[in-house]
């Protein structure tokens, strides 16, 4: 914390004082673009949040209904395959050991996951970067500084998530990780304020029940401990609050119509800042990376991981500027009922009935979902001819 307050604190000071001295009227000189674009973005930014609503973006009336449910199955399934590999890919890089020569020499295991985080992100950024430059983007309107409210969200997120393991129970975890569509939608009324239908609610409740119910009658032999203490219970609603809070920030964000790959480098490049400048301070960078030239399989490894974690973030950007944090919530809430339904398929173990039951429910809640939607949809369009 005290690595990445070296880096907010300062920015804080300067962004305050460039706003209180009206800088964008009086400013000029080299650095003016450069601080222009950090502090202010762009000048007609107020248009462009008027322009665009996010209900136009979660249910675009132009393309045909067909046309976005593949849109969705293509984002559901690229979240699916990356981070499921990406699952693999870090439990393997965290818990082997690297130079083993011998059963009496184990060798050294890398255990630093911040200095993972900054591959995945530095590499997020180059391709983010390069995608940028080759490729046409709409003008970037939105200051800088802002994205670095959804990094820090995501780094705080990440760092409860992993604490909150160490005080709290297996079932304790899985109800919250499972329940999280709700909190994402509340904190979608404050962000963003957005309006969500009674059957929205009542579907993420669903959704909800069934994941837990399917996660909870499938691993919890694997997991006896019972122990939950408050300290854990306080870290893992400071997980639930800033991981909802990251989306819905960035789902915001999406008003300043940026494409998904300006917002990927937006956010990596604050990432990047944080977490190297907190390395560094601790002394853990130069570490990692001596660790990287001794072990090539490990760098091997790293470069794979991150790779998994850039796509993995092609898709997320893109999934939330399409349809919204609530249904990139949904997808990733399924993928652990997905983990280990293919766990199941791969291995031959089976479901109890009150697992198959859970995935009965979370079916039940998605045609409900997707039912309620058309509904909706084919009311709207009813009613726009009389109004003409």
């Amino acid at each position: 914390m005290l690595g990445y307050a070296t880096i907010i604190v300062p920015g804080y000071f300067l962004i305050s004082y460039f706003k209180r001295s009206n800088y964008l009227d009086r400013g000029s000189g080299l650095c003016y673009p450069l601080i222009k674009t950090c502090v202010f973005g762009s000048e007609d930014k107020s248009v462009l949040l008027d322009d665009v609503s996010v209900s136009s973006r979660n249910e675009p009336d132009s393309g045909s209904s067909l046309k976005q449910a593949l849109k969705l199955i293509f984002c559901a399934a690229g979240l699916q395959v990356s981070y499921l590999t990406w699952g693999v890919l870090q439990e393997r890089v965290m818990t082997r050991s690297y130079g083993a020569i011998s059963p009496d020499h184990q060798g050294e295991s890398f255990k630093d996951s911040q200095f993972l985080v900054f591959m995945n992100r530095i590499l997020a950024l180059t391709v983010s970067g390069l995608c940028c430059i080759l490729f046409k983007q709409p003008r970037h309107g939105a200051p800088m500084y802002k994205y670095s409210f959804a990094s820090l969200s995501n780094i705080l997120s990440s760092w409860c998530q992993y604490e909150a393991l160490k005080f709290i129970s297996f079932p304790t975890q899985v109800l919250a990780k499972a329940s999280k569509v709700i909190p994402v939608m509340l904190m979608g009324k404050l962000v963003s304020r957005k309006t969500y239908e009674y059957w929205e609610y009542f579907t993420a409740v669903l959704i909800s029940v069934g994941v837990s119910m399917f996660l909870l009658s499938s691993t919890t032999s694997k997991h006896p401990s019972t122990v939950t203490t408050f300290s854990g219970i306080i870290i893992l609603v400071g997980y639930i609050v800033f991981d909802s809070f990251t989306s819905n920030w960035q789902d915001n964000l999406f008003k300043y119509k940026m494409s998904s790959v300006q917002m990927m480098f937006g956010v990596n490049l604050f990432s990047c800042l944080l977490t190297v400048g907190s390395l560094l301070e601790q002394g853990a960078f130069f570490d990692s990376l001596a660790f990287m030239t001794r072990h090539s399989e490990f760098a091997f490894h790293a470069v794979l991981l991150s790779v998994c974690s850039a796509c993995g973030q092609l898709f997320i950007f893109y999934t939330i500027s399409q349809f919204g944090a609530a249904v990139f919530t949904i997808i990733m809430t399924l993928r652990q009922a997905f983990a280990i339904l293919l766990s199941c398929f791969l291995y031959g173990h089976s479901v109890n009935i009150v697992g198959g039951f859970g995935v009965a429910v979370v079916f039940l809640a998605l045609f409900l979902r997707v039912y309620a939607r058309s509904r909706m949809k084919s009311a709207r369009q009813s009613v726009l001819p009389q109004k003409v």
